[in-house]
Parts: C-alpha cells; sequence; structure tokens
C-alpha cells in the first residue's frame, strides 16, 4: 500500500520511522513550510535521510497541491501531526482516504490543547483517537481509540511523552492494518458528547489561591511544561512547575513554609509545595533557591 505521511515534530517522525522500520512503502512526505533561521522540523530531516520526497505546501486548498498529491496516486493519507487547515478534497485524494491523530477521547476536547484540558478539569481518564478527518474540527467518524489512566500526579509532559504519543504511534499502524485488511470502521461521532475549550493559553491557567487545593494542582499539573500555570511575586510573573498536594492552612497565596524541598503555599483546604519555578525573564529555580535569592519569606502573599 502506497502511503503519505503528513504532519511534523518528533511525532510525526516517530510515525514515519515506525511504518519504515516495518517495511511500508512510504511515497512522499508532507509538512509545513520551513521557519527562516529555525532547523528543519524533524519529521522533514527523517524523510530526507531517508530519500523520500518532501513536499511543504503554503496552503492545503491550494489545487496545486491536490493535483500533486494525486500525481504520487496514494493509497492512505497517514495526518500524524497537522496543524494547517486540511480540505476534504486534499484528504479523499488517496484511493483510501486520510486517517488522522487526536490525543483525546473525541468528540470529548476537539480543537488544540486536548490533552491539556483533561488533566485541569480533573478527569481520571484520557487517551487517543484515530479518525476520518473531514471539513470540520476534530469532527470525522472514529476508527480507533485507546484510552489511558491519568495518574493523580500526571502532568501534561508524562500523560504525551509517557503515554500518548507511544500510543500513538502503534495506533496509528493499527489504523494502516485496519484499511488495508478491509476492516475499518467509520463510527459517526456523537455530537452531544462533544466539547471544545481551543488553545490552554496564559490567562487561562493564572492561578487562584482561593479555589480548593486540589484544582489548583491540577491546574499546575494540566499546563506543566506549556505554557506553565503562573502567579505573581512583587508585581511579576511567577511560572510554576514541580510541585506537589501538602497539608497547611493560611489564607490564600500565603507562604506558609520556606525549606529545602520548597515554597509551601497555602490554598482553599491544603497547601501547594512548589518544587521548581521561574520568575518572568529569568531561569528555572529550586523553590527554595528562588525565595533564597528573592528575599520570598514565610507570611508573604502570592498572586
Amino acid at each position: 500500500m502506497r502511503i503519505v505521511v503528513n504532519g511534523q515534530q518528533a511525532f510525526g517522525k516517530a510515525v514515519l520511522e515506525a511504518l519504515l522500520e516495518r517495511g511500508e512503502e512510504v511515497v512522499a512526505v508532507y509538512c509545513a513550510p520551513d521557519k527562516e533561521g529555525r532547523p528543519l522540523d524533524p519529521l522533514k530531516q527523517a524523510a530526507l535521510d531517508h530519500g523520500i520526497p518532501v513536499y511543504q505546501p503554503a496552503s492545503f486548498k491550494d489545487p496545486t497541491a491536490v493535483e500533486e498529491l494525486k500525481s504520487l496516486k496514494p493509497d492512505l493519507s497517514v495526518m500524524a501531526y497537522v496543524i494547517l487547515f486540511v480540505p476534504e478534497e486534499f484528504l479523499n485524494a488517496p484511493t483510501h482516504g486520510t486517517i488522522q491523530y487526536h490525543p483525546s477521547l473525541l468528540p470529548k476536547h476537539r480543537g488544540p490543547s486536548s490533552i491539556n484540558w483533561p488533566i485541569i478539569q480533573g478527569s481520571a481518564r484520557t487517551g487517543l483517537t484515530i479518525f476520518w478527518p473531514d471539513n470540520g474540527l476534530d469532527t470525522g467518524p472514529i476508527l480507533l481509540q485507546k484510552e489511558v489512566e491519568i495518574g493523580p500526579d500526571d502532568t501534561l509532559g508524562s500523560i504525551y511523552f509517557d503515554q500518548l504519543f507511544p500510543l500513538g504511534v502503534k495506533a496509528m499502524l493499527e489504523g494502516v492494518d485496519l484499511v488495508r485488511d478491509g476492516r475499518a470502521p467509520k463510527e459517526v461521532q456523537d455530537d452531544s458528547l462533544a466539547t471544545y475549550e481551543s488553545w490552554c493559553k496564559k490567562e487561562d491557567v493564572e492561578l487562584d489561591w482561593s479555589k480548593p487545593v486540589q484544582e489548583v494542582y491540577n491546574m499546575i499539573r494540566g499546563a506543566n511544561p506549556q505554557p506553565g500555570a503562573w502567579t505573581r511575586h512583587a508585581g511579576k510573573v511567577l511560572q510554576i512547575f514541580d510541585c506537589a498536594k501538602a497539608d497547611g492552612d493560611g489564607a490564600p497565596g500565603e507562604v506558609i513554609d520556606i525549606n529545602g524541598c520548597g515554597i509551601t503555599v497555602a490554598a482553599a483546604g491544603g497547601a501547594i509545595q512548589i518544587h521548581r519555578l521561574r520568575a518572568e525573564g529569568g531561569q528555572k529555580l529550586a523553590g527554595g533557591e528562588y525565595a533564597s535569592e528573592t528575599g520570598l519569606a514565610k507570611g508573604d502573599t502570592l498572586g
């Protein structure tokens, strides 16, 4: 089966290399245009290393891009990680169409930042979907899904890199097998169950220390490492990264302890012990180191 890989970044590269490792015929790679002054995208570099033709249209709406794809006579397009809009004419050009990876259990968390939001909202489970994309935003029929647990201390980073990344590569290969074997379902999504939260941006993850400690903790771990939950100290933005829930009592945002483990800050019903943070314009520091450098003291207030 003649396969086209469409994507970018490390996940796109991993899918390409997994397909090649098991002997699939990858006839072309599509990825985003190069950015001046920045290294080549890992997917593009991997394609060049393997001698695979690379196409980088500025827009997939361009009729030339569609004709170019048709000339390759692909059987299937595999969209590993794509941020540009891809119209149905392009999606349907391969004999068996296009399958796409999305890191949530569709129709939940359609759109970007679909890994952040389940953690921030306190969900116990999330997962991934391989689906047949259409002109909607993550609205196409479902091919297969895989569930994963969100552990009590999981972060955006651990859920993606430890679970959804490796499981997603395997699921893409499974999807290719289902298409090749003629066993590929197209289960229509139930729109009544759909959610869409858009990008998780800096303005979404400012910490409110008056909230229950579990909600504060979920916000920090769901935004770690990007965009990084934040609060204020001495008028400056302070991004919070590694932390843990702790016992303690105080006014919301009050620093109730500073020791070798970090800075402990009160929230409703408990506290957060901050292990690592970064002040605006500075480097990431251990909590105790930050307190020592800035004069932060017990009884001060963050926020």
